[in-house]
């Protein structure tokens, strides 16, 4: 089978926002809800365990920590890590109506955390050779720590959404006009 969360491309990448930020904000990151998640993204079929769920949770946080640098220089090292240690199968795939892109393979009896970390690792390093940056981060909102993957092609976006840059925006105005 074939995911396409490999890709570098935004709709694989955003599979690795939302799962750092459902790890680490908390909320109910069992088995049901990470299966949830990968099928949200068009992840493999894997059977999750309580345990596979656990240990997931446990292992994005290197995911987690690499959203969190800017320095391409340390990023670059840290995905070539993860692929030292969880090594990618890359192959060309041709979704209808697509054009060809790079996935990662994964069989159905392949370890879920393996699959995880080469995919995302492979995504990732994808993700900084075509930008040539981290295009990637966390919220600059102060009351939040979201991570998201950037995706416009000016400025480095610095907010996870319109709602925080907004909000951060008003507040400044509401500051400088004394409110």
């Amino acid at each position: 089978m074939t995911e396409d969360l490999a890709g570098a491309n935004p709709r694989g990448l955003h599979f690795i926002a939302e799962l750092a930020n459902t790890v680490q904000d908390g909320t109910e990151a069992g088995a049901a809800a990470l299966r949830a998640l990968l099928d949200r993204h068009g992840g493999p079929p894997f059977v999750l365990t309580e345990s596979d769920a656990r240990r997931m949770r446990e292992d994005t946080a290197r995911l987690i920590d690499i959203l969190a640098m800017s320095d391409e220089d340390r990023a670059a090292e840290a995905i070539n890590t993860l692929l030292d240690e969880y090594p990618a199968r890359p192959h060309l795939v041709r979704l209808p109506g697509r054009p060809w892109s790079l996935h990662n393979k994964a069989s159905d009896s392949a370890d879920p955390t393996h699959w995880l970390l080469s995919t995302t690792a492979l995504a990732l390093g994808l993700w900084l050779s075509e930008r040539g940056r981290c295009a990637w981060g966390q919220c600059a909102a102060p009351d939040c720590n979201h991570y998201f993957i950037d995706t416009g092609r000016r400025a480095p976006q610095r907010y996870c959404s319109p709602r925080c840059a907004t909000r951060v925006r008003v507040a400044s105005h509401r500051a400088r006009q004394g409110r």
